[in-house]
């Protein structure tokens, strides 16, 4: 029911005149008639639906401040049936939040973790924060104008393509899909010393034309496991970016193991067969993070299929995809320690010059390209970080403690943002009725900021030196990606790195922030 309203209330705001809205998003709205005076042509206008994708591209672009308000206003007010949707979800927090342990192992573990990074990420973003709003009374001329939460992503876009002269079309013409998908080819191999073969697919084994299938296989172990990819965005499709395990890898016998099946889900622009797919360099991110989930159950060899590949503990699942994602980091939603660490790999030019090409000339991506990119993703990374420790302190709030019986969302969410991040809160908004993590995670959503923590150490500790060796392959697979569940985290992520990677903390574990910090410049 949450995701449903979410799907069938978008909200939606009228614009008049048409010239209100950029020439280069008209083709997003429909085009709607009012009336006009006696004797004239009834007047043309936009209707904006405000579903994230769409709402963002407004904010983003739209020169017109009291466009962006209505559409940031009636986005954020729907769908209003999920305020009862909530407190039913609410009434269940238990049920949700303690279906497995987790390393944290408490809710007080867990908000102490919180209010520290909290406290430690607030003086730089407040800064940041100062700087948006000085560039904004310097376009504007109006020196006593506060800034708005409309006002972000239009102020910081302006910002950033003045300090690093970015296009984000240029970006994407050296991020044509079928090189991403080279891209995490040569990564695997470079690593791991495995290749993917795409195969045919047997009579009736795909659900779409646009499917893929690929085995991956080791010239001394042979195949590895089964990767099924089904990239492009088609009506009625399952909606963002996900890895699904379809079957987990077994010890059948001795000598048999069940090969782990899995396949990669996401929306990208375009179809099969045509070569004008281009990625925005968040869509290479995110496709190394899903990458980094697949991975994880593609190489992991466990006994049971329970423990087998990303089935381990909440509070680690994001680690790997987030450290394939740093490769993919230059542009900068956070996720897995092995997730987390692929991203690293996004963001990371010896990674990126290896694959990254112009769609139509063969050259390769500038590395002062690469430089502006990672530049722009720095600019406001505090900024980005309080947010997503504010959508933390919401899922732990309303999930993993007891509300007062007379406490409403809507006034627990306002408080949270006033105390937690730089920015005000808009009287009448109800961002988190269509905050789709609440109901996936259930008092779990701190593990993306573990994810990042543990990442930003093991990306330093075994990555960074040579993030394409056998050895830093090695590593990753023997000592993390092999074992899924079947070993305890705390061994994992030391064995992996040594000491330094996480404390012990009230019967709990929570990460150093030392890594992160020195990375963010904290």
């Amino acid at each position: 029911m949450f995701s449903e309203n979410i799907i069938t209330d978008p909200g939606s705001v009228d614009i008049f005149p048409a010239s209100r809205i950029p020439n280069h998003l008209q083709h997003l709205f429909k085009p709607i008639y009012g009336s006009g005076s006696r004797d004239t042509i009834k007047k043309k206008g936009f209707r904006i639906t405000t579903e994230p994708g769409t709402l963002s591209s407004v904010l983003q672009w739209a020169s017109d401040a009291e466009v962006r308000k209505m559409a940031y206003i009636q986005g954020n007010s729907v769908p209003h049936a999920n305020c009862a949707v909530l407190d039913k979800l609410i009434a269940a927090r238990h049920e949700i939040a303690q279906l497995r342990p987790n390393m944290a192992s408490s809710p007080d573990v867990v908000m102490s973790f919180l209010l520290e990074m909290s406290k430690m990420v607030r003086p730089k973003a407040d800064e940041e924060f100062k700087a948006i709003r000085d560039f904004k009374k310097k376009k504007t001329g109006q020196i006593c104008e506060d800034l708005e939460p409309w006002d972000e992503a239009y102020f910081t876009g302006m910002m950033k393509s003045s300090a690093f002269n970015l296009d984000s079309s240029v970006v994407a013409s050296y991020f044509p899909l079928h090189q991403c998908i080279e891209g995490l080819k040569v990564l695997v191999e470079s690593l791991f010393g495995a290749t993917f073969h795409t195969i045919p697919l047997a009579p009736g084994e795909s659900w779409h034309p646009d499917v893929l299938k690929m085995s991956l296989h080791h010239p001394e172990e042979g195949d590895l496991g089964y990767l099924y990819l089904d990239l492009y965005s088609r009506k009625d499709k399952y909606p963002g970016c996900a890895h699904f395990a379809i079957k987990g890898g077994r010890r059948l016998s001795e000598t048999e193991y069940q090969l782990p099946v899995v396949a990669l889900v996401c929306n990208f622009s375009g179809s099969r067969g045509k070569s004008s797919a281009r990625l925005n360099h968040w869509e290479v991110e995110t496709l190394f993070h899903e990458f980094g989930h697949a991975l994880h159950s593609l190489l992991s060899r466990t006994e049971y299929q329970h423990f087998s590949g990303t089935r381990v503990v909440l509070d680690l699942a994001e680690t790997p995809s987030n450290l394939f994602d740093d490769i993919s980091r230059v542009m900068g939603i956070p996720n897995s320690v092995v997730g987390d660490f692929l991203r690293c790999y996004a963001w990371d030019y010896r990674v990126l010059r290896k694959f990254s090409r112009h769609y139509s000339t063969g050259e390769v991506i500038p590395e002062k390209l690469v430089e502006s990119m990672q530049g722009a993703k720095k600019m406001f990374a505090a900024i980005d970080l309080q947010r997503q420790i504010f959508y933390a302190l919401i899922d732990q709030t309303l999930f993993g403690e007891q509300l007062p019986s007379q406490r409403d969302t809507i006034s627990v969410v306002a408080d949270l943002k006033r105390q937690h991040t730089s920015w005000k809160h808009v009287e009448g908004t109800h961002w988190q009725t269509r905050f789709n993590h609440l109901l996936n995670y259930g008092a779990g959503y701190y593990s993306y900021l573990y994810a990042k923590c543990f990442a930003a150490t093991v990306w330093k500790k075994v990555c960074e030196q040579d993030p394409l060796s056998s050895t830093t392959g090695t590593a990753l697979r023997t000592k993390l990606l092999q074992h899924g569940g079947a070993k305890d985290p705390a061994d994992l992520l030391t064995d992996l790195t040594g000491d330094g990677i996480l404390q012990f903390r009230d019967g709990g574990i929570v990460p150093d922030l030392t890594s992160l910090c020195d990375e963010m410049k904290l």
